[in-house]
């Protein structure tokens, strides 16, 4: 089992930046990958963004409203935690954002491919 704190949401104007923390804990040791995703009222779970647990890889969503260039996924091992850095924040980034751990094989942008979920935090961001 691993349990998934996030922290870090709030309500900000357009162009602020947030930084979102997930704290992990339990079986970390077998976990594949973090994974960022956001859900928006109305709309389907997307990915945001992922990174392998052990060897630092990275990968971000490559849609029409793209986070790639503006936000910045990392991990702190030590601390057993992931952060993702929001830079020049959109009103179209208003969203819950979920933290999840894959322990699985699988694509990094998929949640099929991630097996724990945090309780979400929320992102306003207001124009």
């Amino acid at each position: 089992q691993v349990q998934l704190v996030e922290s870090g949401g709030g309500l900000v104007q357009a162009g602020d930046s947030l930084r979102l923390s997930c704290a992990a804990s339990g079986r970390t040791i077998s976990t594949r990958r973090m994974g960022w995703f956001r859900q928006a009222p109305g709309k389907e779970r997307e990915f945001v963004a992922a990174i392998s647990w052990s060897g630092g890889n990275t990968y971000y969503a490559d849609y029409a409203e793209s986070v790639k260039g503006r936000f910045t996924i990392s991990r702190d091992n030590a601390k057993n935690t992931v952060y993702l850095q929001m830079n020049s924040l959109k009103p179209e980034d208003t969203a819950v954002y979920y933290c999840a751990a894959g322990m699985v094989v699988g694509r990094m942008e998929v949640s099929s491919s991630y097996n724990y979920w945090g309780q979400g935090t929320q992102v306003t961001v207001s124009s």
